[in-house]
């Protein structure tokens, strides 16, 4: 007869799953920190750019992705076109292309229920749940990105409500949150030397393009750099055992 106190394996699994959870949380939280600071930002220019307070609001809860939203407010800022800001965006997000790729072999249930789970990736969230090897924690990631989706529009709503109250987000250093969120991310993934390899060709293909080409257009090119850089490395050597001599007949 079983122990009562033995969890079953499902009980097991659950306890798991529910560790890696609060485990992503935990290490969400400096990064929903950061991303609180940076959506306040957004809330002020896109009240500035002319957006309602609700409409920057949704588009937060529903876009939740910091390019492509400061894109099309830019954008539109400039008097850009609708049609251009969300091709813009697109662009932009295109990181997400190979992100998913990456991810999808972690992913649970059916199509749509993976459908379902990858709307949760962020960049943070991605690279923190990354076990190497082409493995991802998904329910660290899920943790993780919770916290971070509550700042996100909650500093929106923060930005998008009290912009007169904040002023310009320059002033607050709001500005340089950004960059060294996306640094941040960069040098906890240069883990090897193909890490580095594929950080070093991306960036070399981005900064080439920015010169000639449209918003977004370097980015979708430099993510071809981490395409490549999902192709499994070479299989290691086989080792051999070692004999006494005897066996082998020596």
């Amino acid at each position: 007869m079983r122990d009562p106190a033995t969890p079953t394996t499902a009980a097991a699994a659950h306890a798991a799953r529910a560790a890696s959870w609060r485990a992503g949380m935990k290490a969400g939280v400096p990064y929903a920190i950061a991303g609180s600071a940076l959506s306040i930002s957004f809330g002020v220019l896109a009240r500035e750019a002319g957006f309602s307070a609700v409409a920057a609001i949704v588009m937060s809860a529903i876009v939740f992705a910091g390019s492509a939203q400061f894109t099309v407010v830019s954008i539109i800022a400039a008097g850009g076109g609708f049609g251009a800001a969300v091709s813009a965006a697109a662009l932009m997000n295109s990181r997400f292309l190979p992100m998913g790729i990456a991810l999808g072999p972690s992913l649970a249930g059916g199509r749509w229920s993976r459908a379902a789970q990858g709307q949760t990736v962020v960049d943070a969230s991605w690279a923190m749940a990354n076990q190497g090897e082409g493995r991802f924690d998904r329910w660290f990631l899920f943790g993780a990105t919770s916290v971070q989706y509550v700042s996100w529009v909650g500093g929106t709503v923060i930005g998008a409500l009290g912009g007169s109250v904040i002023g310009d987000p320059d002033r607050l250093g709001l500005d340089a949150v950004y960059p060294a969120f996306f640094l941040a991310l960069l040098v906890s993934e240069l883990r090897d030397r193909r890490s580095r390899g594929v950080a070093l060709a991306g960036s070399v293909i981005a900064l080439a393009l920015v010169p000639i080409a449209p918003a977004g257009v370097p980015v979708l090119a430099a993510s071809a750099a981490a395409i490549i850089g999902l192709r499994p490395g070479p299989e290691p050597a086989a080792v051999l055992p070692v004999t006494d001599g005897a066996e082998d007949g020596r």
